[in-house]
């Protein structure tokens, strides 16, 4: 998702039945398969053939879900929002019980996909409804599995809004939804499930760790971490190991800052730059972006303890490097975070920086305010009020001390802090 308003990002996706292996099928195959359900549709239409016709609208719905995930593309995800709406008006409860529970759920992930790239809570909202309707047919002493799955992917929607929101009453709901699930996701039952919800496990319980001020949250979540790299191995599973990988980095990063430690934030950086080799920039950019930022955290965290500037100057390499693919366009929460993260650390380049008051030396503060500046837009327009304070603080002390450099001094408070926030 710690000084100076450092974030992370929320890493895990929610499940859907073919989520690994869809990351196999290429763009131009999934866009292929979109235009192939759509001709399908013109010869099953609704009023001749109306379940063939919703299956066709589900399976649509899918294909759009996962191309809108690869190419970022916002209005993708509503096209498949809209599809499982119109196959939700076939397959109704009475009617089709488990299809219309399968639907709520895919309408669940689609709706949390969309609700976390845009500014505002609504649709995450609209996700968590979405998963505790499919429930009622999910039950677990009829299918157990689908009903920890969706157990899995409501605990994802409730962190990404717990994160948005200043109380911790969302992430501890998450954090017993994610236990509650594993109960039936074991890992002898489900190996690779299990590691699934074991890292969402931990990007709550890391999340629930920025908020509550101590370290036991965050060590449990470096447990979970852990646990889940061992079914997501790197030559079975690159693109999950190197998302726990990352994540795993996230949680160290914040014990290294919580307890002055260099050694667990030094740990940090190599989980990143591992994560990052299998994170190719062309194949996942917003992965590689929000990894890059992890990166530059850890980084920074490591150059408060420096006397130099060397690894703040890295970090801010690493922030400029992510927000060349994490755009305001293609994630602006995600964006205005880095944005605030690159305030952070230009602010604290700015404090270091030697030379005659003025010019040069009070550059990097009006950098860092118009950082500041484009991060507040964004958390303003989401109501995400747990963000706007601390940016808000952030930016005062950046333009008290600006106002110093340039001789006239203001009070300058201290720097305030935004938390990691989860996983990518």
């Amino acid at each position: 998702m710690d000084s100076a308003a450092l974030a992370r990002f929320p890493t895990s996706f929610a499940d859907d039945a073919q989520s690994r292996e869809s990351r196999q099928i290429t763009t131009a195959r999934l866009a292929e398969a979109v235009q192939a359900l759509r001709d399908m549709q013109r010869r099953h239409t609704r009023e001749r053939a109306p379940l063939e016709w919703a299956m066709l609208q589900t399976n649509l719905g899918n294909a759009l879900r996962r191309l809108g995930e690869r190419e970022g593309r916002a209005e993708r995800v509503a096209e498949a929002i809209a599809a499982y709406r119109g196959a939700l008006e076939i397959y109704t409860r009475s009617r089709s019980p488990l299809e219309w529970a399968m639907t709520q759920n895919n309408l669940g992930a689609a709706l949390r996909l969309l609700g976390e790239r845009e500014t505002g809570t609504t649709r995450l909202e609209e996700a968590v409804d979405a998963y505790r309707q499919a429930l009622f047919e999910y039950r677990p002493e009829r299918v157990p599995l689908d009903w920890a799955m969706t157990l899995h992917n409501l605990g994802a929607a409730l962190r990404s809004l717990g994160e948005r929101e200043t109380g911790t009453a969302r992430l501890a709901e998450a954090v017993g939804v994610y236990r509650q699930a594993l109960r039936t996701r074991t890992r002898e039952r489900a190996p690779l499930d299990w590691a699934m919800t074991q890292g969402n496990l931990g990007n709550a319980l890391a999340a629930l760790g920025e908020r509550d001020g101590g370290t036991q949250n965050l060590r449990e979540a470096v447990v979970a971490y852990r646990e889940a790299l061992k079914e997501y191995r790197r030559e079975r599973s690159p693109v999950e190991w190197a998302r726990t990988l990352n994540n795993l980095g996230n949680a160290l990063s914040s014990l290294g800052e919580r307890e002055n430690e260099a050694n667990w934030l030094r740990e940090a950086v190599l989980a990143y730059r591992e994560a990052l080799k299998e994170y190719p920039r062309a194949s996942f950019p917003l992965d590689w972006a929000m990894t890059q930022n992890n990166l530059g955290n850890a980084l920074a965290r490591l150059g408060e303890r420096d006397n130099g500037i060397g690894r703040m100057e890295e970090a801010i390499a690493c922030y400029r490097e992510a927000l060349a693919e994490c755009t305001h366009e293609k994630a602006p929460m995600q964006w205005a975070m880095t944005q605030n993260n690159l305030g952070s650390a230009l602010l604290r380049l700015g404090e270091r920086a030697e030379g005659a008051r003025g010019g040069e030396r009070a550059m990097p503060f009006e950098t860092a305010i118009e950082a500041y500046n484009d991060a507040l837009a964004v958390f303003v327009a989401a109501s995400a009020i747990y963000y706007v304070e601390i940016c808000w603080e952030n930016r005062d002390r950046a333009i008290a001390l600006l106002a110093e450099r340039r001789g006239r001094p203001i009070p300058v408070a201290p720097a305030a802090a935004l938390p990691l926030v989860g996983s990518l």
